[in-house]
């Protein structure tokens, strides 16, 4: 009776807290972390009842609402059952009630699914709310829940030292911005020059060094400028381009074995060295030569007549490259160059000693773009665009010429000219980290640069003929026109 009496007398004093109870462990946090609030379920919780069903308030299940109490049987393995079963029976739907300490209770509405991982037979809950938040069931003892509970500060910090930022890739509609965003439908308004570095000698076996190249770079902007184009700089770089090399070229190139030599290469236009399979590879350093014009592109648009024998206006290229008006009629008010305003912009270039450059032809740019390791200029033939622009004179097909301005005004006044600006489409402006220099008005003379050549100079230029004109690969010849310029 005694040893009875002494057993009976220790049960009530057992310790409750070392009881297995069904607890919750914390899967993948919402969006938003919301899963250390009070009003999500977090890891420690104690489930104290779930519904499945119907009466869970989600109605999603086609039978009656199940509910099941603590404490359960077989503990998390039996839940698992209960879960395996709902789902197969398409019962998804859970209302899962949780005990936070001894008075705290949480509520979760969510939808069973098996658990990630590749798991047999395992399930999951995963928010209603915010999908991304998911949790699971778990046993543990009701101090290790406590436990859990009370150390929420320091897993917080945990939990933000763990944390990492997710990337990933996205889907995006380029076709549709590039017709819609931009000026030029599939065009950008960035403009280059690449220069490829110039041989050293007849075989091209040695090239001078980038510093050679970028002096020719800065020559070419400075020159551009001095002429009348209006052009500001904007950025230079070098650029690697990849290709094979063999014998002499090889032979000279092909030093870097050790990371002392890089220092050799550090200045030239041509390094190489071998592949895996013993093939001399070369890398040229070309450099690239970011430039914009001064008051953005202006679009003018021309349209064609019946009875229009002549556009009244000729073009010419620049020795660096750049095709230009170079004279309109202005003594005949009904040509396709009065009426579009292209002779009013042309007057304010003359002005302002800018030449009206041509950007593009149709949307199609006409700028030069490369030279060549000979030191030639690649650039549009004047001949050709000539052929072209009168091909749309005799096709009564509109031309649009996008033109460099020289002032940022003009994109908005169009030179005070209701036909141009009615002929006008959007300008696309200079970025707004280039900022210039105020100009002086009317009223003020400026000294022209000792560099500049003056306007004889500048004509005499214009007048050459040129018999050959090559660049890289291609090469094309001008006809020796009686005119200086090319009317169309």
């Amino acid at each position: 009776m005694d040893k009875n009496q002494q057993q009976q007398s220790d049960s009530p004093t057992r310790d409750p807290k070392s009881y297995t109870v069904l607890s919750i462990d914390c899967l993948k946090g919402t969006s938003k972390a919301d899963e250390w609030t009070a009003d999500m379920l977090q890891t420690g919780d104690i489930v104290e009842e779930f519904t499945i069903g119907g009466g869970s308030g989600l109605g999603s299940g086609s039978g009656s609402c199940r509910t099941y109490k603590a404490p359960f049987k077989n503990g998390r393995s039996g839940v698992q059952k209960i879960l395996h079963g709902s789902f197969k029976n398409k019962e998804t739907s859970i209302l899962v009630r949780v005990r936070r300490g001894a008075e705290e209770f949480a509520e979760l509405q969510a939808c069973i699914v098996p658990e990630s991982g590749g798991r047999r037979n395992c399930y999951m809950l995963r928010s209603i709310t915010d999908p991304n938040y998911a949790a699971g069931f778990t046993d543990r003892t009701e101090a290790d829940c406590l436990e859990l509970l009370a150390s929420r500060s320091s897993r917080i910090v945990s939990a933000l030292a763990r944390a990492r930022l997710q990337e990933g890739y996205v889907s995006y509609p380029w076709e549709t911005r590039k017709q819609e965003v931009l000026s030029v439908p599939n065009s950008s308004c960035f403009l280059s020059m690449l220069l490829l570095p110039k041989a050293s000698d007849v075989v091209a076996s040695r090239y001078n060094d980038v510093e050679d190249t970028l002096a020719r770079a800065n020559a070419w902007l400075i020159a551009s400028q001095a002429t009348g184009v209006p052009i500001v700089f904007m950025n230079i770089q070098t650029e690697s381009l990849l290709t094979k090399i063999s014998g002499e070229t090889a032979s000279s190139t092909v030093n870097s074995g050790s990371l002392s030599d890089l220092s050799n290469v550090a200045n030239a236009s041509l390094y190489g060295f071998e592949d895996y399979h013993g093939v001399d590879l070369g890398v040229v350093r070309a450099v690239r030569l970011w430039y914009a014009p001064v008051g953005g592109e202006l679009a003018i648009e021309i349209k064609l007549k019946e009875g229009d024998s002549k556009l009244g206006f000729a073009i010419s290229r620049t020795e660096e490259g750049f095709i230009y008006i170079s004279t309109v009629i202005d003594d005949d008010k009904n040509i396709p160059s009065t009426r579009s305003g292209l002779s009013i912009l042309y007057k304010e270039a003359v002005s302002a000693s800018k030449l009206l450059v041509v950007s593009r032809v149709s949307n199609q740019k006409v700028l030069p773009w490369i030279v060549s390791s000979t030191g030639a200029v690649r650039c549009f033939d004047t001949v050709s665009l000539s052929q072209k622009l009168s091909l749309h004179r005799h096709a009564k097909v509109p031309i649009l010429l996008h033109v460099f301005l020289w002032d940022q005004a003009l994109a908005s006044t169009s030179g005070s000219s209701t036909r141009l600006r009615a002929a006008s489409l959007p300008t696309m402006p200079l970025p707004s980290e280039v900022r210039l220099a105020r100009q002086p008005n009317e009223n003020q003379i400026q000294p022209l640069p000792a560099d500049v050549p003056n306007d004889n100079e500048i004509r005499n230029n214009r007048e050459r003929k040129l018999e050959r004109d090559t660049a890289g690969e291609v090469s094309f010849r001008f006809h020796d026109f009686a005119l200086k310029n090319n009317w169309v």
